[in-house]
């Protein structure tokens, strides 16, 4: 099978870069804010417009799929070979919250293009990276003469992301079988930066909980009764304590079962990127690192799991001073988890931690929120391979490996759909996610207009069915 003509695929993008970007502005301009019920209807419009849109690139089949929630969009273009491998595209249509008073230099929902950079709220988060899949595909198509693509292609672009995804596992076991891959592509991540590419291979997984402990049956005199009786407060600063041991691993019993470590390559393959710790640290607003020892910080964050405290209290917290032994404390933990580790397991050996830290006198709950699942893929996956193999020649340069130190619902597609997660991103950190003056770089999404119409072709070619 002959490579796709890359002289070829970078005239149609450019022949198409106008339209394109008006099309992308169009979509932007639809605060589709998930986290806020004013905005129910532009979701629903949001899913609308980009459903009308995939008809209109080609997709013969684009349907908009009503969960509990916000609406997702489905859609998927079959190939003309039958040995051809499934790939499902997953995104989102909704946006976070934005408005001009929040710091922006102009309207967040009205995209306005500054030194080559797209700035508006879901420029990279996740509308331009989803949206690059239309012009890349047409790309793929024009240039080979195909008049399908070389994958059975499926988008999937939900609309609840940035509200936890509170329907979308519900969504993905209902429609399992019309989302069924063989492999799965997440565009909605990004680069190490502008100048080097990066293909990340795993997310970390997340469970949270939340810890009260229970002592008197109301505050009590710490005069009369401090000493004598079991203080919650207490209780639970021993309990923080005791979650780490001196060489900042979680000292959770169990924790660590299952977890597939780092390879020797990996970690030469993390020790080649250009990480900048001093630059690292002014990013994360502190002042030193500290983490599990043996391991650098690049690895800390993306393939180590974690314990963190992420809120505490108890007892008097007003002005002056109240002299009581408190009825109750709490702590909020989260654990970031890596594959290999079973989110049950992981809660059962919390539960059992815990009661054994806590004296007698001294009653406890535990709540914890529904986790979400880590995932990784190996390098060598062939999947993998033709995302690199793409991505390089788009860049024209060699693409390194990152993995993702957050949490998402990717790792649902993979456990529901039995399918490797791949990630293909083009934001880079300065594109400022979640911020005032969200942007994109035209020139890194053209980017991934490139990379995805050179990757049909390349996963056809080496990722093909036995009939």
């Amino acid at each position: 099978m002959s490579h796709t003509p890359d002289s070829a695929v970078r005239a149609y993008i450019d022949d198409h870069r106008e339209s394109f970007l008006d099309d992308l502005a169009e979509w932007l301009r639809i605060p589709s804010v998930s986290a806020q019920p004013a905005h129910a209807d532009d979701v629903r419009r949001s899913a609308d417009w980009l459903a009308a849109k995939l008809t209109e690139t080609g997709f013969p089949v684009a349907e908009v799929w009503p969960t509990p929630g916000a609406p997702a969009v489905y859609a998927e273009w079959p190939s003309d070979d039958p040995q051809a491998p499934t790939v499902l595209v997953y995104g989102h249509h909704d946006v976070q919250p934005a408005a001009r008073e929040d710091g922006w230099d102009s309207d967040p929902f009205e995209p306005v293009v500054r030194e080559n950079r797209l700035y508006a709220r879901g420029a990279a988060d996740d509308k331009g990276q989803v949206f690059f899949h239309t012009l890349g595909v047409r790309a793929h198509l024009a240039a080979t003469g195909r008049t399908a693509p070389a994958v059975h292609l499926k988008l999937l672009v939900e609309g609840e992301e940035e509200s936890s995804s509170p329907h979308f596992r519900a969504l993905v076991e209902e429609r399992a079988e019309r989302l069924a891959a063989d492999a799965v592509i997440v565009s909605d991540t990004g680069m190490w930066s502008a100048d080097t590419p990066t293909v990340c291979t795993g997310m970390r997984g997340l469970a949270e909980c939340e810890i009260r402990l229970f002592g008197p049956d109301q505050d009590i005199h710490s005069g009369s009764f401090g000493g004598a009786v079991p203080n919650p407060a207490t209780a639970l600063a021993r309990l923080v304590a005791a979650l780490h041991d001196e060489h900042a691993r979680v000292a959770v019993p169990g924790f660590y079962d299952g977890i597939v470590e780092l390879t020797d390559r990996e970690r030469e393959l993390f020790a080649e990127l250009p990480f900048d710790e001093r630059s690292w640290l002014r990013t994360a607003k502190s002042h030193a690192t500290l983490g599990e020892a043996g391991h650098t910080t690049l690895e800390r964050i993306w393939a180590r799991p974690t314990a963190e405290v992420n809120g505490i209290g108890g007892g008097y917290q007003g002005p002056g001073s109240k002299t009581v032994v408190p009825s109750d404390a709490m702590v909020k933990l989260s654990f970031r988890l890596v594959a290999g580790q079973d989110p049950d397991h992981v809660e059962k050996a919390v539960r059992a931690w815990a009661a054994q830290q806590l004296p007698d006198g001294i009653r406890h709950e535990i709540f914890f929120r529904p986790a979400t699942r880590p995932c990784l893929t190996p390098l060598d996956h062939p999947a993998v391979q033709s995302v690199v193999r793409a991505m390089s020649r788009a860049f024209e340069q060699p693409v390194r490996f990152t993995r993702e130190g957050g949490s998402g619902p990717a790792a649902d597609l993979q456990e529901v759909l039995d399918a490797p997660v791949l990630f293909l991103g083009i934001s880079i950190p300065s594109d400022g996610w979640h911020a005032p003056n969200e942007k994109v770089e035209l020139d890194l999404l053209l980017k991934g207009v490139e990379t995805t119409a050179y990757l049909w072709g390349d996963l056809a070619e080496h990722w093909r069915h036995e009939p």
